[in-house]
C-alpha cells in the first residue's frame, strides 16, 4: 500500500487538513532509486516521508489517524474512527487516496455525522469507495482525475462499501513508552528477529553480547549483557531499569527492519523511535531503513533531529508539521520542495533560519525568569 494524499478534517488536531505524497519530476541521480511504481515511472510517490515539527504540531498524532483509518478499512469496525474524532458535535471527515496494487488506485471518502445521542451508529457513518486502473502513461494527478469523470456504484452500507477494497498491510512503531506501558511484539519472523535484535540492542549498548530465543516459552527471548541477563516475553522487560530507555527502543527498531527484509508489509510509520538515541546512530538507522525498503513500499519516519537535515535524500523526503496560533491553531504540513532546492540551501540551514515556519518559539521558557 502506498498512501497518495490524505485529507482530514475534525480528527484530533486537524481540520482542513492536507498532506500529499506524490512529486512532479524524476531526480536525476536520487539516492531513494525507484521512486515509482514498479513499471510504471511515471507515477511517481515519495517512498520516504521525513515528518518534523515542534511538539504538538501532529507528527505522533497523523500515525494515530492513519492507523485508525486502516483498522476502519480491514476491520470494517467504525469505532476504529469515531474514537479520533475532535469535536463530536460537529461533522468529521477523511479522504485517503492510496495504490494497494500495482495497476489500481484507490480513493476512499468517509464522513461521520455529528452526534445527537448518545453514540455513534453504523448510520452516522457514510463511507464511498472508488477505484481506477492505473495506466501506463499515467502520472498521479492524471490518474486521479478520473475519479471525477467516472461514475461509480455505491451501497449506502459502508461495510459493504469497504469490501471493494483488498486487505491492506501495513506497521506503526511508536516510542517504547509512550502510553506509560511496555507494549507486546509479536515478531514478524523469530529467527531474522532475533538475529536483528541482537545486532541493533548491541549496537545501542555494547555490553549486550547475545539474544538467545528460550525455546520452552513461545516469544521469549534472553538478553544477555556481561554482568547480568534480562528476559523478555512478547516484547516486553521483565527488568526495563536494566536497559537506558535508547535500548529498549530498539526492541521495536528490530521488529521493523525484519519486516522490511522479509518485505511483510508495504506501509510503515515510524514514530520518535530514536529520541533517545545518539544522532549519528538514528542517522546510521534511517539510512538502513531506507535501503531496505522495496519496490511499491513507503515509510514514514518522524523525528526531531535536525542532523537528519543533512542526510542526502531528495528534499521532497522532507515536510514540516506547524501550527498556525492565528487560525485557531491549525495544522498544517510545508514541504521543503516547495521552497528550496537542496543542492542550492542546505535544509538545516533553512531551518535554523525557520524559512518553513515550523521553529518552536522558545520565548515563554525564556520568560519564566521574569516570574
Amino acid at each position: 500500500m502506498i498512501i497518495m494524499n490524505l485529507k482530514l478534517n475534525n480528527f484530533l488536531v486537524f481540520r482542513d487538513f492536507e498532506i500529499n505524497m506524490s512529486y512532479p519530476k524524476k531526480i536525476v541521480g536520487s539516492s531513494i532509486p525507484n521512486e515509482h511504481l514498479l513499471f510504471k515511472p511515471n507515477f511517481r510517490y515519495k517512498k520516504l516521508i521525513i515528518l518534523m515539527g515542534a511538539n504538538a504540531t501532529g507528527k505522533t498524532a497523523l500515525g494515530r489517524i492513519l492507523m485508525g483509518i486502516l483498522n476502519f478499512i480491514n476491520k470494517k469496525e467504525y469505532g476504529a474512527i469515531v474514537g479520533l474524532i475532535e469535536d463530536r458535535a460537529k461533522e468529521a471527515s477523511f479522504e485517503m487516496d492510496f495504490v494497494v496494487e500495482k495497476e489500481m488506485l484507490f480513493r476512499i471518502n468517509a464522513t461521520i455525522a455529528p452526534l445527537t445521542k448518545d453514540n455513534y451508529e453504523s448510520n452516522d457513518i457514510f463511507v464511498t469507495v472508488k477505484s481506477v486502473k492505473i495506466l501506463a502513461n499515467d502520472n498521479y494527478e492524471r490518474c486521479a482525475s478520473r475519479f471525477e469523470t467516472k461514475k461509480f456504484s455505491h451501497n449506502d452500507n459502508y461495510i459493504v462499501e469497504l469490501e471493494k477494497i483488498p486487505t491492506l498491510t501495513w506497521m506503526f512503531e511508536y516510542p517504547f513508552a509512550s502510553e506509560g506501558k511496555q507494549k507486546v511484539i509479536k515478531p514478524v519472523e523469530d529467527t531474522l528477529y532475533q538475529m536483528y535484535l541482537k545486532a541493533v540492542l548491541h549496537a545501542l549498548d555494547p555490553r549486550i553480547t547475545d539474544v538467545v530465543k528460550i525455546p520452552e516459552a513461545e516469544g521469549t527471548y534472553m538478553i544477555l549483557r556481561k554482568n547480568n541477563a534480562i528476559i523478555m516475553e512478547n516484547g516486553a522487560l521483565k527488568s526495563p531499569e536494566k536497559l537506558s530507555s535508547g535500548t529498549q527502543e530498539g526492541i521495536g527498531v528490530a521488529n521493523v527492519l525484519a519486516a522490511m527484509k522479509l518485505h511483510a508489509c508495504s506501509f510503515y510509520y515510524c514514530d520518535e523511535k530514536f529520541s533517545h538515541i545518539h544522532s549519528e546512530i538514528e542517522k546510521a538507522f534511517l539510512s538502513l531503513l531506507v535501503e531496505l525498503l522495496g519496490p511499491n513500499e513507503q515509510l514514514f519516519f518522524t523525528t526531531h533531529n535536525s542532523d537528519v537535515l543533512e542526510m542526502d535524500f531528495p528534499s521532497h523526503s522532507y515536510a514540516f508539521m506547524r501550527r498556525d496560533e492565528y487560525t485557531e491553531n491549525s495544522i498544517s504540513c510545508v514541504y521543503a520542495s516547495d521552497y528550496i532546492k537542496k543542492n542550492d540551501v542546505s535544509l538545516k540551514s533553512a531551518i535554523e533560519n525557520d524559512i518553513f515556519s515550523a521553529t518552536p518559539d522558545v520565548t515563554e521558557i525564556f520568560s519564566i525568569l521574569q516570574m
